[in-house]
């Protein structure tokens, strides 16, 4: 479990390039698996599809996770269902961006 915890920690050194919130937060990561040979996979999505960093935020994602220590190989899948809203995102990144209901 602390393989996976270091994953989402490294995670949360990735920022969208748009948005000053780390992608984690967004709610980008839709789903992260790491198998018992230490092989991540990772789903996630962009804040829009038509994104023009894309490329960028997934190399920038795949760059974090291959550095953390015991990771043997990353696949990501870059998916847009379902579609991305701000319900993804967490409390601190609601508070953040100020979108807090509060």
């Amino acid at each position: 479990m602390s393989l996976e915890r270091d994953i989402i920690i490294a995670l949360r050194q990735v920022y969208d390039p748009e948005i000053p919130v780390n992608i984690y937060d967004l709610g980008l990561i839709y789903e992260l698996k790491v198998d018992e040979e230490h092989n991540v996979y990772i789903q996630m999505t962009l804040t829009a599809p038509n994104c023009p960093m894309a490329d960028y935020v997934v190399d920038q994602v795949k760059t974090a996770v291959e550095d953390v220590p015991g990771v043997v190989s990353v696949k990501i899948e870059l998916v847009f269902e379902p579609v991305w809203d701000k319900s993804r995102m967490s409390e601190e990144a609601l508070v953040e961006l100020g979108m807090d209901e509060d």
